[in-house]
């Protein structure tokens, strides 16, 4: 005779309840900081218990930046048609395009990771890196193309880049796809091949 399993089955996973979190964290940090928001904040907005977001993430660091960072993925670039100048501008307009929303909320967790070294870590790791990868092999394939220089450092290119946006962004200024376009353009001077910064000098 073949023995019944009695026990309970447990209580389902309910597949709502990540992109409900992430939606209250992005909405709450917006609105208040990260500094203000808190783990049962977050929990209250979303209409889920505490266990349920410890469940997803580890805490309210993890939770936050992987809201941010949903909202800002642009990996899909890299093999998106049109030169390498071309896609550096579309990164960088879409990276403005989210900080006109997100700006406040991004430098209140750049605030926060000055006094935190834990969350200074898993900012850069979560945040910053990611799109750092994905400017670097923008760059990489473009050398491949012959459009960037084979000399050029991109460590040192892709540093350039984010710091030509970060210094506006936590000064509270203006980012457009103007900005964007100056600055990928000033970048290209140094990079680019002879022949592509020509071909770009006769578009603009």
């Amino acid at each position: 005779m073949t023995a019944v399993d009695l026990r309970s089955p447990g209580r389902p996973r309910d597949d709502t309840a990540g992109p409900a979190l992430l939606a209250a964290a992005r909405r709450l940090v917006i609105a208040h900081g990260y500094e203000a928001v808190s783990v049962q904040m977050i929990a209250a907005e979303a209409q889920v218990g505490r266990q349920t977001l410890y469940r997803r993430w580890q805490g309210k660091a993890d939770l936050v930046l992987e809201a941010f960072l949903a909202s800002a993925q642009n990996a899909e670039l890299c093999h998106a048609d049109g030169t390498t100048e071309e896609k550096l501008n579309l990164f960088l307009g879409q990276v403005f395009k989210n900080l006109t929303t997100d700006g406040p909320a991004i430098r209140s967790l750049i605030a926060s990771a000055q006094s935190d070294p834990d969350f200074r870590e898993i900012f850069k790791q979560r945040f910053v890196q990611p799109r750092a990868e994905i400017v670097a092999n923008i760059i990489q394939l473009g050398t491949a193309r012959g459009e960037i220089r084979n000399d050029t450092d991109i460590d040192t290119a892709v540093t350039m880049l984010h710091g030509a946006f970060w210094y506006p962004l936590l000064l509270g200024e203006t980012l457009n796809y103007e900005l964007a376009h100056r600055i990928v353009r000033l970048l290209f001077e140094g990079i680019g091949t002879a022949k592509e910064t020509r071909n770009s000098t006769r578009k603009n």
